[in-house]
This record gives structure tokens, C-alpha cells and sequence, in this order.
């Protein structure tokens, strides 16, 4: 058993670090609240635009459109996955690079050719030590990034697909149910989707546009990447902050149990003790009768 002196150690080294996962929870949970704000303010954007470009998809035969044309055969295709720049998450990265890591087993097996877009730190550094062909890497970017990198992200996705580099393109993200639950996704970025411009039909809105409506779906397309782009960074990023909030909150509950425990063993050892200085006690005053 080990000295009570190694347990009161082991008892003090415990509270310490439930002191920082509490803290941690702390931080968590206020860039969750503000995160979340962050993206609940964009939704009334996306929603409202999404609309307009619903409008105006239901006025013109989207084969016309080179962003709407899906690729007779798929040779190569362009992979955006976004994940966390740090870790103590819990599973969370694992989840997403799993998730793609799969999809990329899938490929082979087809056949198909495939390159890597990281964005975050945590999936480029899983990537990479396995020699994996990553394109391009994004990293330290996750805790401050703005809609400029969803539109320099869209406009290389974009440019892919049009110059045939990428004939699909996929952003693999956490999407954002609530605080106890964020679910690894994989999107079809490009082509986009005919249900993805067609879902506001049924708004029954009209709208009057200048100039025509061929010009202003040229203009509108590439942004609905971004907005894409954008709207999946915001929820990973909100994803993020629940796990690691839930992730310290679980690991404070087990510093706790360990407190208990090893107060417990103290308990028992010192009065080990006890009772072993009271045998000796004893038997020396039986001792000395003798």
C-alpha cells in the first residue's frame, strides 16, 4: 500500500487539475455562448438568400449553369474537412477524421482519385503524418476566422470544378444539433445540388430582378459556396466548444470520484497505521510485564 504521504500527493495533484478542467468548462462555455450567437445571427441571412436563389432557379433550366452540370464520370474528387486546432474535446476530432478517413477507403475502393483542403490543425497533423495527399492546409485559423476565408475557400472550390481539377467537391464538418450533440457530415459542395436551389419554391414569393435572371445566377452561385462554406466553419466551430465543454465537465465529475476514492484509501491507510502503532504499543508494555 502505498504511504500516506503519497496519497496526500496524489489527493493534491487531483484538485489541481480539477481546478483547470474547471476553468476550462468555464472558458467553453462562454465562446459557446458567443459562437452560437455568431451563428444564429447568420441563419436569417442564408435562410433569405436561399430563398431568392430558389425564386430564381425555378425560372431557368439549371443544366445551363456549369455549377449545377454534374460530371458525367467522377475521376477526381476534392475533399474539405474541417476540424479543431486543439484538442481536449473529447472525440470530437476523431469523430470528423474518421469520418473522412472512411470515405477515403470508400474512393479507393472505386477507384477514384482524391486530394485533402484541411482546415484546422487537428486533421491536417493526423493527415499528413500518414502521408496522405493534402492539397492545401488551413491551421490556427478556427478561433478567429471571418467570412473572407469562406470566400477564398469557396472561390478554390469553385475554380476546381470549373477547370476540371475536381469533378465532385465534399466539406466534411460537425453539424450543430445542440450542446449534447454534434454529428460528423459529409456535403456535396459541387455540384450543387438541384434540391439545394429548388427548396424555397414552395415560398410562394415572387421577386422582381434587374438585370436578367441568367446574369444575376451566374453572380449568385459562387456565393451560395461561400455561404455553404461558411455556415459548416460556424458549426464546427460551435460543435468545438460543446464537446470541450462537455469533455471538462466529464473530466471534473472523474477528478471528483478520484478525490473521493483516494480520500477513502488515506482514510484506511492512516488508520492502518494507527491500529500497527497500537499492536506495537501493546505488546511492548505486555513485553516489559513479562
Amino acid at each position: 500500500m502505498a504511504s500516506l504521504r503519497d496519497i496526500q500527493r496524489k489527493i493534491g495533484a487531483v484538485k489541481k487539475t480539477q481546478q483547470i478542467t474547471k476553468a476550462m468548462n468555464m472558458v467553453a462555455a462562454s465562446k459557446l455562448r458567443g459562437t452560437q450567437m455568431r451563428m444564429e445571427n447568420f441563419r436569417p441571412y442564408a435562410a433569405k438568400f436561399g430563398e431568392v436563389l430558389g425564386s430564381l432557379a425555378a425560372r431557368v433550366e439549371q443544366e445551363r449553369f456549369a455549377l449545377l452540370r454534374p460530371r458525367a464520370e467522377v475521376k477526381k474528387v476534392e475533399l474539405f474537412l474541417i476540424t479543431a486546432d486543439r484538442g481536449l474535446c473529447g472525440s470530437f476530432n476523431m469523430n470528423l477524421i474518421m469520418n473522412c478517413e472512411r470515405y477515403i477507403r470508400q474512393l479507393r475502393a472505386e477507384g477514384k482519385a482524391y486530394s485533402l483542403v484541411c482546415i484546422g490543425k487537428k486533421g491536417r497533423d493526423f493527415f499528413r503524418r500518414r502521408k496522405y495527399p493534402i492539397r492545401e492546409a488551413h491551421i490556427d485559423i478556427m478561433g478567429k476566422f471571418g467570412f473572407d476565408l469562406a470566400a477564398r475557400l469557396g472561390a478554390d472550390a469553385t475554380s476546381l470544378f470549373l477547370s476540371g481539377e475536381a469533378d465532385e467537391v465534399y466539406m466534411i464538418y460537425s453539424h450543430f444539433l445542440s450542446a449534447a450533440r454534434q454529428t460528423p457530415t459529409r456535403k456535396l459542395l459541387l455540384p450543387i445540388a438541384p434540391a439545394a436551389v429548388s427548396e424555397a419554391r414552395a415560398g410562394g414569393v415572387e421577386h422582381i430582378f434587374e438585370p436578367s435572371v441568367d446574369v444575376l445566377m451566374e453572380a449568385l452561385l459562387p456565393k451560395n459556396i461561400n455561404i455553404q462554406v461558411f455556415d459548416s466553419l460556424l458549426q464546427t466551430s460551435v460543435s468545438e466548444h460543446a464537446a470541450r465543454m462537455a469533455a471538462m465537465d466529464n473530466a471534473t465529475r472523474s477528478c471528483k470520484d478520484m478525490i473521493t476514492d483516494l480520500t477513502l484509501t488515506f482514510n484506511k491507510a492512516r488508520q492502518a497505521t494507527i491500529t500497527k502503532e497500537l499492536m506495537d504499543i501493546v505488546g511492548g508494555a505486555e513485553a516489559l510485564k513479562g
